[in-house]
């Protein structure tokens, strides 16, 4: 198998290995520090013991050769280059696949390289927060990456959440499912994700009903960066979950001759469930989208309140301006000037003025 071309470093957060020092690019980690776990299952039941992952291939070639269905599940955490490529060499993965499982941020797709399917799905988790308006991020996505031949399944996955430790102690507990071979893990990790989805929407729609009842309260100020910033969470899950329904609908397909009828219907299953996590996905982006429509227009009311407040405020004291102004320019021959009580009649207009305009400016609601 040709080797893997060079390949730039990961734009994911920091995995925790050292990198720097003069020889660090020459120093390669074992695989084994990328695992998370390695099992042999035989018609359908896990084999004790732990393997690496050359010594379980070699197992499962074992099994085969005295006729007992078998397969091997390795899964890796963010493993990097030169682990990756260890494992690509045993299990003969195809290079370009490999490149995608070093580098992640890849959309949810499904790949086929001869004999072997490659999968990528995206998972998403809840950040919990007290409100949106102190929530710094709604959601957080990761990646899973699967390989999956006739007799293994490699998952590489990427993020701090989206475990499959309970995935693989369900089918570890699960002989039948198990003995329908490795597309039947295929199915139950796709199965977890999808689920995972359904939860985490309906969270984020507890979000969406307290943004929306407290853009439509009648004395609350609502600030559309908050709408903004859970749109924007919402379309990061729109960008994970609607491309996967065409990988989905590929694998459930009658046409796919590597999967078999029975795990066929189990991911149609799967594409039922994760058809409606995008069609409410998008019926919040048109929810939200409404909801900044009528923030707008709450903030143009509000703003169409307070120039009326002003402009009434501003008539009001234009009178005693104007008043104040004609007979403060000190000429001799003005009325009622030399008048023993124009000073009060002055004073008592201006007062009856400003009391008549104040009194018709809130009976208007101007004020």
């Amino acid at each position: 198998m040709p080797s893997l071309r060079a390949l730039q470093p990961s734009k994911l957060r920091p995995t925790g290995r050292r990198t720097d020092g003069p020889d660090a690019s020459s120093i390669h980690v074992p695989v084994a520090r990328a695992m998370v776990d390695c099992g042999v299952y035989a018609d359908g039941s896990r084999l004790a013991g732990k393997y690496t992952h050359a010594a379980a291939v070699a197992k499962v070639r074992e099994l085969e050769a005295d006729g007992v269905p078998a397969f091997v599940w390795i899964g890796l955490h963010e493993p990097d280059e030169h682990q990756m490529q260890a494992v690509a060499d045993v299990f003969g993965l195809h290079e370009l696949a490999v490149e995608d499982a070093v580098h992640a941020h890849q959309r949810p797709k499904l790949e086929r390289y001869d004999e072997t399917l490659f999968m990528v799905l995206k998972t998403v988790t809840y950040v919990e927060h007290e409100s949106v308006a102190k929530a710094r991020e709604i959601v957080e996505t990761g990646e899973i990456m699967i390989f999956v031949g006739h007799d293994f399944v490699v998952t590489v996955r990427h993020g701090d959440h989206g475990g499959l430790a309970g995935v693989r102690k369900h089918m570890d507990s699960a002989p039948a499912n198990c003995k329908l071979g490795p597309y039947a893990v295929m199915h139950a990790i796709a199965d977890h994700v999808v689920d995972s989805y359904l939860d985490v929407t309906d969270l984020v729609e507890t979000d969406i009903d307290a943004m929306e009842e407290n853009v439509f309260s009648p004395h609350s100020t609502t600030d559309i960066e908050h709408i903004y910033m859970l749109k924007r969470e919402v379309v990061e899950m729109r960008r994970a979950i609607t491309p996967l329904t065409m990988a989905l609908q590929r694998l459930g397909s009658d046409h796919n001759d590597l999967i078999s009828k029975e795990v066929r219907r189990y991911m149609r299953d799967v594409l039922d469930h994760n058809t409606q996590a995008a069609d409410r996905i998008a019926s919040y982006d048109e929810v939200l989208s409404s909801l900044v429509q009528a923030a707008v227009g709450k903030v143009s009311m509000q703003q169409n309140v307070d120039m009326r407040k002003i402009s009434a405020w501003v008539a009001i004291a234009a009178v005693p301006t104007m008043l104040a102004g004609i007979y403060g320019m000190n000429f001799d021959d003005m009325p009622e000037l030399h008048w023993r009580f124009g000073y009060p009649a002055v004073v008592l207009v201006m007062v009856s003025v400003c009391y008549f305009l104040h009194r018709t400016f809130r009976h208007n609601g101007w004020l």
